[in-house]
């Protein structure tokens, strides 16, 4: 079982806080968990937040030493960081283990000086703010989340569930991502360069949400889908499709199939030991010049690369693959 200290630092904000145990403590292996979270603070006993909520933690800094992964969720601490913490991170970081943050959890990372010469992201509200007080970080403020060797950060809030996502993938494979992402009612695993927030107003909640579009579209990824496909069954134009699919996703029809397909074929070459060719076909990507094009320009692995690197099992024949895949999402 992989061993998770997600670290509270006061004032803590409670939804960054509850965030690791909701996503990580739904993934099982075989029906045994697959994570192992628990919570700690400097001082064990009731942790100040930032809102109405009382937080009581009963575990010590001590459980750091045996995590295999460590969390420091967001705080509302800029400067008054208990040394006790830095000194555990810093630990956890030179033997090599995964360091993370969520929101501005990185602030404190950064006062741990893990960040120094790295990438990284926080809240994008603090960004500004970040970026005056530790200049040496390579800040991106404008991404889910950043992977930078063993240290990962993300954004605030519910980008703290694609951080954790992220987590699940590579630990246990796409499958087993999408899986939890279902039970915690989440997006499928997102990229870390997709934008923190869309800049164009969400449409108004009148019955023309294109979700049902997209859920019929992953359905089929294998179809050679149109912009005019989606706009029928949408029942718009095409115009229409494009500017609330945007305002949706952030990104265009065909952007946002073309990652779908992306991601469906990763997650074939992860769980099953197809041919490149019924990969590149199942997942609506048509060749394997395609396949290798779109997944090395992804991931920097060629498919079959990435399909050793990452593999995580095999599934029998070519239907049921199907079958199962486009019901897993």
């Amino acid at each position: 079982m992989h061993r998770v200290a997600v670290i509270a630092v006061p004032p803590a904000t409670t939804f960054d806080l509850s965030i690791p145990e909701l996503v990580l403590g739904e993934m099982t292996v075989d029906g045994r968990p697959g994570y192992d979270v628990r919570i700690c603070t400097a001082d064990p006993g009731p942790v100040a937040t930032g809102g109405s909520l009382h937080v009581t933690v009963t575990h010590g800094l001590e459980i750091v030493e045996d995590a295999d992964t460590v969390i420091v969720t967001g705080t509302g601490a800029r400067d008054d960081v208990d040394p006790r913490v830095l000194r555990a991170l810093r630990r956890a970081a030179e033997t090599g283990r995964r360091v993370a943050s969520i929101c501005t959890g990185a602030f404190v990372l950064a006062r741990a000086g893990l960040l120094a010469g790295r990438s990284a992201t926080t809240y994008w509200a603090r960004s500004e703010e970040f970026r005056r007080r530790f200049p040496s970080v390579d800040l991106r403020p404008d991404v889910l989340y950043v992977e930078d060797g063993n240290i990962w950060t993300s954004a605030g809030l519910s980008a703290g569930i694609d951080l954790c996502l992220h987590m699940v993938r590579g630990d246990y494979g796409a499958a087993a991502a999408n899986a939890v992402a279902r039970l915690v009612v989440a997006a499928p695993v997102r990229p870390g360069g997709q934008a923190q927030f869309i800049a164009s107003p969400l449409p108004p909640e009148t019955g023309l949400s294109l979700a049902a579009t997209r859920a019929w579209a992953l359905e089929r990824l294998h179809e050679p889908l149109t912009r005019a496909d989606l706009a029928a069954h949408a029942r718009t134009s095409v115009r229409t499709l494009t500017r609330r699919f945007h305002a949706e996703t952030g990104h265009s029809p065909l952007q946002w199939l073309l990652h779908q397909r992306v991601e469906q074929a990763r997650e074939l070459l992860e769980s099953t030991d197809l041919p490149m060719g019924q990969v590149a076909q199942l997942s609506g990507l048509v060749t394997t010049d395609s396949l290798r094009q779109h997944i090395s320009h992804r991931t920097g692995l060629t498919p079959t690369a990435y399909r050793a690197a990452f593999t995580r099992g095999t599934t029998a024949g070519a239907p049921d693959v199907l079958h199962q895949s486009m019901q897993n999402r």
